[in-house]
């Protein structure tokens, strides 16, 4: 299970005032927890920084490269500032995300080619995102066709179906759980990832119902997720039920999170 760790985002509070004030040892504060607590990759995002975010993504990569060996997620709608983010790298990224919008599939699939990453794809298009579970599975298609058709290879896509706030949507997590099923099945190879907190927004408890959807997503053949690892339960969860589908090989993940502390 790939874990990508999600809270080097500008758009947290914390995070937007650290990158203003320069704070490079929050930053990496944040970078060293995220690399402790077992993830794979350092998502790193300075949207909210518009016009600036080039600039101020350059300083999040350099800063978060001093302190961890984890490869980074290059988290930008804008194929310049991922091209302007590729030279500073120690390591090759993944690219979170491309979708069928012409603007962002012709700016940044020759990236993904040519530096041969990984990348999210998002089940969105210049139409808009993808609401039932028929119109997820129809754009991830798509996506698979136009990326492979170009030379990715499949074990290098990350499909996410997008989940939307179940506060505003109360269908959307039970079509993205379908849609994940369906992909996992139709498109042999493929990844499937998720971000998780847009199902909870708006909701009381949500740490509560993102290990519910966590849980059930990964029941339905999710095998990455954006998450934020240093929530121990999320975290613990993640292990136990993906140890419980039959998806760690002699318990060994579980066993060896357990005595690395991440599982209480």
């Amino acid at each position: 299970m790939l874990v990508i760790a999600e809270r080097i985002n500008a758009s947290r509070k914390q995070i937007a005032q650290a990158i203003s004030a320069g704070d490079r040892a929050f930053i990496q504060g944040e970078a060293k927890a995220q690399t402790q607590a077992g993830s794979h990759y350092i998502d790193v995002n300075a949207g909210t920084f518009v016009g600036e975010e080039a600039e101020k993504l350059k300083w999040i990569v350099e800063a978060v490269q001093e302190v961890t060996e984890l490869p980074l997620s290059i988290d930008s709608p804008d194929p310049a500032v991922i091209q302007a983010m590729m030279p500073l790298l120690k390591k090759t990224p993944l690219i979170n995300s491309i979708t069928l919008e012409p603007s962002r599939i012709e700016g940044m699939l020759p990236l993904v080619v040519a530096h041969k990453t990984k990348v999210i794809a998002l089940c969105q298009s210049e139409h808009g995102s993808a609401e039932t579970t028929e119109a997820k599975v129809a754009l991830a298609g798509q996506l698979v066709e136009k990326l492979t058709g170009a030379g990715v290879p499949i074990d290098d896509i990350y499909i996410d179906p997008l989940v939307y706030p179940l506060s505003t949507n109360p269908k959307s997590a039970r079509a993205t759980l379908e849609a994940i099923g369906e992909i996992m099945t139709k498109f042999s190879g493929v990844h499937t990832v998720c971000g998780l907190t847009n199902v909870s927004y708006g909701l009381p408890a949500r740490k509560l119902i993102n290990r519910a959807f966590l849980t059930a997503a990964i029941t339905m053949g999710l095998d990455s997720a954006i998450i934020d690892p240093t929530d121990k339960q999320l975290y613990a969860m993640l292990k136990a039920v993906t140890l419980v589908v039959g998806k760690d090989d002699f318990c060994m993940d579980y066993i060896c999170a357990f005595r690395e502390g991440r599982v209480e």
